[in-house]
């Protein structure tokens, strides 16, 4: 079973620099995806990400006012889930050469043992 994130119409506001006023345009004219629980409307996150990005509107203020205010302050130590291209692909560099070891390794074994 798929873990769905639903987010309440507050949140999708503040996370996408948009107005509830907005959220709630976008539901009625069901452009999100949501249920309701308790009178209240949940949202699906991926509809969401795929609401913003359909107007370049929308996917500014993300930039700006939403979540995306904060990409270029986070700071991410960890080079497998580094934003930063270089660092990863020299972690894929990295990956393949040790595959590249372990398998002389495993057939240095083989010619020993044979």
């Amino acid at each position: 079973m798929e873990n769905i994130i639903r987010i309440s119409v507050s949140e999708a506001a503040r996370l996408f620099g948009v107005s509830t006023k907005t959220i709630r345009q976008a539901i009625k004219s069901e452009e999100l995806r949501y249920i309701v629980v308790n009178g209240r409307y949940k949202i699906s996150f991926i509809s969401l990400v795929e609401w913003s990005q359909k107007s370049t509107r929308r996917s500014n203020l993300l930039k700006d006012q939403g979540m995306g205010q904060y990409v270029d302050k986070w700071k991410i130590s960890n080079k497998k889930y580094s934003p930063n291209p270089k660092l990863a692909l020299q972690n894929k560099k990295d990956k393949v050469n040790n595959e590249d070891r372990e398998s002389n390794l495993d057939q240095n074994e083989q010619k020993i043992s044979s």
